[in-house]
């Protein structure tokens, strides 16, 4: 059963910025920077039926480009954090795309994500790391200086059931044009 998900990929120049901020955590597992991506819906394990009818749904998806812009570093978990990330920020069209991939899923009778959408790129997972060590990375890198761009497509990705889940294998790709459907 493949591990789904879809997601927007990170140019190159993104990648280079955001690997500058590896290192220094203890209990940091993190994340290779070839497998560095903006989530937009995890779908989970799913079988090969299945697979193939979320892959001819998306298809169907006409959204125009969007923007990702880097908005510094964060931790999710809070007393328990579990995860570095570099925030994205929610852009509209950003949004929009994300809530019709949660629309178009669900519709095919998939389970509804639960959690509120942030969008961000998750740079290292965390395990038995204290709050006062993510405290103390976070202060010292500063702001984050990574080029922002303009995503031409989004991507179906499949993963390992692993911790951390790369290598990650972009399984169909799916171009964003100017002519906008708003009724999907």
């Amino acid at each position: 059963m493949p591990r789904l998900f879809t997601g927007i990929e990170i140019t190159p120049e993104a990648v280079q910025c955001l690997a500058l901020a590896r290192g220094g955590v203890s209990g940091a597992h993190w994340i290779d920077p070839e497998d560095y991506h903006v989530t937009l819906r995890f779908i989970g394990d799913v079988d090969a039926r299945t697979a193939d009818e979320i892959a001819d749904h998306l298809e169907e998806i006409r959204r125009a480009p969007v923007v990702i812009a880097f908005d510094g570093l964060a931790s999710f978990g809070g007393d328990k954090p579990r995860a570095l990330v570099a925030r994205i920020k929610p852009h509209p069209a950003l949004m929009d795309l994300q809530a019709t991939h949660e629309r178009r899923l669900r519709r095919l009778g998939l389970p509804p994500e639960t959690r509120n959408y942030h969008p961000h790129v998750t740079l290292a997972r965390l395990r038995s790391t204290s709050p006062l060590a993510v405290a103390d990375y976070l202060s010292s890198r500063g702001g984050l200086a990574a080029p922002s761009f303009e995503a031409s497509r989004f991507v179906l990705y499949s993963a390992r059931e692993t911790f951390g889940g790369g290598p990650y294998l972009v399984e169909a790709a799916y171009p964003l044009r100017a002519k906008v459907d708003h009724g999907v």
